[in-house]
């Protein structure tokens, strides 16, 4: 049942005066300058506070020592990229408020990975994510694993540099390379000299960039529309307030079900196996420090999310109040916000460009933490395994090396992306197809125990022809049709963010059609659903192919690869059940007890610090995996 829910995109109220760009005052240029300049600084001072005393453990991880607010406002701002701050506000004012219920996944969609996929993680002491593949399974599916976040990042980073850039030289006729040149060379400065340090702490300062530019749009806002009661009150009276829609479809874009519980797998997939993600947990101090970073996300979350609801009804209200140009009313979705802050802070210097800060606060973060995580998983996940002789100096400057490899890559797909036309959807969508099998691999290891490297590869290959099945499907399509499917049916694509919806009639008007059938109606499930159709497509494949396999008989298995979560289960089950399961070796292993996975980094400087160390001194029993891990070996495998 709804209330008031919109079911088409409103009218939007024109004028006839045509408007020009906007143009930037000299405060709002000095304003958009401190902003890199303070970027930049804050990285460079931790590069070169202790030059030529780095270990590749601080570069990489900030030798684990980081504490849980910095961690928390960092893994807020990874994925609350520019587009998420363009996309909400246009999202709620076209089609009202039911993406607010996005909100309710939050808790879930951190409570999990805080207590599931951090234990196991922080416990191996991993620098890269996809270590545990290879303690879980073997060496094969950790590359597989590697080498899909790669081709998921690369894609992505480039995108996100460049769509804001777009819109904003589209508003402001601020230029565009220009633009892309400078945030692309700044991030690039700053984060290959000073590492993950460096950018959990411009993170932070970025952090509070977007929550200052944000917050004025709304303060401005809101009294020139007569307070934040009369926005909602003119929301309300045009159908924009949504109830809470029970419709248990998964092909309709947003219901309570697909936001509440179809979101708690979006947010897995970025905060429980990401990489950039994962890394901020383990650079923190101690277990209990990365988990409780976890949970100061939520309320971060909510507020972010309020606040960019809050900017799309205060939009509304505005042009209800004084209609759009023509010019504005055929802009494409995500200029809407662009456009409106350009006529809401015009003639009050300083605030256009702290916007403009705002914005590409968030592209900073974003393209920052993708250049640290793929410099990561590279240098731990394809070069060290293969060349272990490297010496610390060198593994320092292959680090440094590979993260402006990185940047270099993220220009020029900056360009890429500007040639890509109607592909650039596609571009896009990949972020969110990717992140749902990657997703369903982790949980294979983690909660099966007879999933072997077989069924990890085969269910992972499967995952991903799902996956890019559904979602090119769907662009394809669309755009065969030559419209954008109406609201109710979309499947727009996520950018985490995948906290935004993005739907790109700047390729394509939007306009309705008929109700798809067949195929059709199938590509049109909602991107929501995305990451657990996929994920729940590895886990099942998987499965199926272990058992065909064998499962583990006659193989190695490290209990501490298995969640924490598992063991508990098990104990809850009839003692005959867990000896038919064979799982009862689990429940007597202590895996409260930090262990390296793998020791050998000792020698090559990445476990450093105090707590690394005393975890090395831990002795354990029938240690015989990666010499540092209990073992034991299945005889039958069950399902």
């Amino acid at each position: 049942m709804s209330v008031g829910v919109s079911t088409s995109t409103p009218l939007l109220p024109t004028s006839d005066t045509d408007v020009v760009t906007s143009a930037f005052s000299l405060v709002d240029y000095v304003v958009f300058a401190l902003l890199l300049v303070l970027s930049l600084a804050i990285g460079l001072y931790h590069a070169f506070r202790g030059w030529g005393r780095h270990t590749v453990g601080q570069l990489l991880m900030a030798d684990r020592k980081m504490g849980c607010l910095p961690v928390a406002l960092s893994l807020l701002a990874t994925f609350q990229s520019a587009v998420a701050i363009l996309g909400v506000p246009s999202e709620i004012y076209r089609f009202g408020t039911q993406y607010w219920f996005l909100g309710c996944c939050y808790f879930l969609g951190l409570v999990i990975p805080a207590h599931v996929f951090i234990p196991v993680f922080y416990r191996l002491h991993l620098t890269s994510a996809y270590e545990y593949l290879e303690l879980r399974f073997n060496k094969a599916v950790r590359i597989c694993g590697t080498v899909t976040f790669i081709f998921q990042m690369v894609i992505y980073m480039g995108v996100v540099l460049y769509a804001p850039s777009l819109a904003l030289n589209a508003v402001t006729g601020f230029d565009l390379w220009l633009s892309v040149l400078t945030l692309g060379i700044v991030c690039t400065i700053y984060t290959a000299l000073g590492g993950l340090k460096a950018v959990i702490w411009t993170d932070v300062f970025q952090t509070l960039v977007m929550f200052l530019g944000q917050l004025v749009v709304i303060i401005v806002g809101s009294t020139r529309v007569g307070g934040l009661g009369n926005a909602w009150e003119v929301a309300s009276q045009h159908g924009l307030i949504s109830g809470i829609e029970l419709n248990p479809d998964p092909f309709v874009r947003h219901t309570f079900w697909t936001l509440a519980f179809g979101g708690v797998f979006m947010m897995l997939s970025l905060y429980g196996v990401n990489q950039a993600q994962v890394q901020r947990y383990l650079s923190s101090r101690t277990e209990k420090a990365a988990i409780l970073s976890c949970y100061a996300v939520f309320p971060c979350q909510q507020v972010v999310l309020c606040m960019s609801c809050l900017i799309g009804l205060v939009m509304f209200a505005y042009y209800q109040k004084y209609p759009m140009s023509s010019q504005q009313a055929q802009a494409a979705p995500d200029q809407f916000v662009l456009y409106f802050v350009m006529d809401l802070l015009k003639g009050l210097p300083g605030l256009p460009g702290l916007f403009v800060a705002c914005l590409f606060s968030g592209s900073l973060s974003t393209i920052s933490s993708a250049f640290n995580s793929l410099a990561t998983v590279t240098m731990e996940d394809l070069i060290r395994p293969w060349f272990p002789q490297f010496s610390e100096v060198q593994a320092i400057m292959l680090s440094r090396i590979l993260a402006f490899g990185y940047g270099l890559l993220c220009l020029g797909m900056a360009y890429i992306s500007s040639q890509m036309g109607p592909v650039l959807q596609a571009a896009l969508s990949i972020f969110g197809m990717v992140g749902g099998p990657l997703l369903g691999l982790f949980c294979l290891g983690m909660f099966f125990p007879c999933a072997n490297p077989p069924g990890a590869i085969v269910g992972l290959l499967a995952g991903l022809v799902m996956a890019f099945w559904i979602g090119i499907g769907s662009i394809v399509t669309k755009m065969a049709f030559g419209v954008a499917p109406s609201p109710s049916n979309i499947s727009s694509f996520s950018l985490p963010s995948n906290l935004t919806t993005v739907a790109m009639t700047t390729l394509m008007p939007s306009t309705t059609r008929s109700r798809p059938t067949g195929l059709q109606r199938f590509y049109s499930l909602s991107y929501l659903w995305y990451s657990a159709h996929n994920s729940t497509t590895v886990i099942v494949v998987g499965l199926i192919v272990s058992w065909l396999t064998g499962g583990m008989r006659g193989r190695t298995l490290n209990p501490r690869t298995i969640s924490p979560v598992f063991s508990r289960l098990v104990d809850l089950l009839p003692l005959s059940c867990q000896k038919r399961l064979h799982c009862k070796s689990y429940s007597q292993v202590d895996l409260s007890v930090d262990t390296p996975a793998f020791p050998e980094k000792m020698s090559n400087g990445m476990l450093k610090n105090s707590r690394d160390k005393e975890a090395m001194a831990v002795p354990e029993e029938g240690s015989a995996h990666q010499g540092s891990s209990p073992t034991f070996i299945l005889q039958e495998t069950s399902l």
